[in-house]
């Protein structure tokens, strides 16, 4: 059963290939003369976005922004590397290199922007006021607390330039289109990359308000309270032309298509891991596809990624639960990369544990720890791909017999 779910798996990832995306989608866009259009790619897809545009004509300028991890090719466009999902200098240039690009545009001009996962944290721009390392601890306090994206992106829209419709303001009166590869569930254009063209998910109180919620108003800096208590208007956010090339749920339809006595998990898998894991255990027998993206609240000292602990966790439920033998379930990012690991996720069975615990680990004390990369890595059960070049959240497959 685990090659085949290696096989189901894959055709999800497939389905989101940003090159194919992006030239289904080309035909329906005015690109204008090329001597007058800007063309920014951003994010975990942003090499293979901007492939297929550069291919037909030749822009004023082009320019890409991904991950350092990210392998980009022969491509003619200026390249700048940036971190995820903690913001780091370099993403503090590239998104000061787009604004400067923005800002320089004219009315008769034209931005097209290719928008995927992972570039919201690759844009740090800090507004007046605050500077980079109030944005990075923001940052590391909502990650830890297991906030989901949403909520992430009310916070990191109010204290920045670019986002929340920033970078619309800075390029009008310039035409603005942007093609988004969607790694939010829901496809809520707004959260994103925290809508670089569009309107805010919410205003300066709800960002507070969100970052009480998660116990983090004490751990962000002073200037990022004052910021936010400031309640600036920062005016409307111009008309933009922007719409999805392919998103999470269309890539578990297509895996629906690979699998065709697969059911799909409705809704789509989120919230804490354990509330997830809880739910995937009670489902009836069958071949499950799932969607989605979970958050993990960190207290331990260990390593691994959202995908990794709800595969663990859900390995320890079919061990409690005493799940016959042939039970398999493989959980990974469709980025090929899950939190600060070399893994997309894990694919576990009923020997999973036990060549876990032949490996001297105790995978209750890993999952205290938030240690599923080693845990897993020791069974032999980690799921390497590599990056995949796209991003639309998660994806699982899960036989339970």
């Amino acid at each position: 059963m685990k090659p085949k779910l290696r096989a189901i798996w894959d055709a999800g990832v497939a389905a989101a290939d940003p090159v194919g995306a992006v030239e289904r989608a080309l035909p329906s866009v005015d690109l204008g003369d090329p001597s007058k259009l800007t063309v920014v790619a951003v994010g975990k897809a942003a090499p293979n976005m901007i492939a297929p545009v550069l291919a037909q004509l030749t822009p004023r300028k082009a320019l890409v922004v991904t991950h350092r991890e990210n392998q980009v090719g022969d491509i003619k466009a200026d390249v700048m590397r940036a971190g995820h999902p903690v913001p780091d200098p370099e993403g503090e240039a590239a998104a000061n290199a787009i604004c400067d690009l923005a800002e320089a545009m004219g009315r008769d001009e034209h931005l097209l922007i290719l928008i995927s996962g992972g570039a919201s944290a690759m844009l740090p721009a800090p507004r007046k006021g605050i500077t980079l390392q109030d944005k990075i601890r923001v940052t590391e306090a909502l990650l830890a607390s297991g906030a989901p994206i949403e909520v992430m992106n009310i916070v990191r829209q109010q204290l920045s330039r670019i986002k929340g419709g920033g970078l619309a303001r800075l390029a009008s009166p310039a035409k603005v289109t942007a093609l988004v590869l969607s790694d939010v569930i829901g496809d809520d254009l707004r959260a994103v990359a925290s809508g670089p063209t569009l309107p805010p998910l919410g205003t300066p109180k709800d960002a507070i308000e969100a970052l009480r919620s998660y116990f983090c108003w004490g751990k962000v800096g002073q200037d990022v309270r004052n910021l936010l208590h400031e309640n600036q208007d920062l005016g409307p956010v111009p008309k933009t032309d922007t719409r999805i090339i392919s998103s999470n749920s269309k890539s578990v339809e297509v895996m629906a298509e690979a699998a065709k006595e697969g059911k799909i998990l409705n809704p789509p898998l989120l919230g804490d891991v354990t509330d997830a894991s809880e739910r995937l255990a009670a489902l009836p027998s069958g071949l499950w596809l799932i969607g989605g993206e979970c958050t993990v609240q960190i207290k331990g000292k260990g390593k691994g990624g959202r995908n990794q602990e709800l595969a663990l966790r859900m390995a320890l439920i079919a061990e409690r639960e005493g799940w016959p033998a042939g039970w398999t379930y493989l959980q990974g990012g469709s980025d090929g990369r899950d939190g600060p690991t070399d893994a997309a996720g894990a694919i576990v069975n009923s020997q999973t544990l036990k060549k876990m615990r032949a490996a001297g680990v105790d995978p209750v004390a890993a999952l205290k720890d938030n240690d599923s990369y080693h845990a897993l890595k020791a069974a032999g059960d980690l799921l390497v791909t590599e990056a995949t070049g796209t991003n639309v959240a998660d994806l699982g497959v899960l036989y339970k017999p």
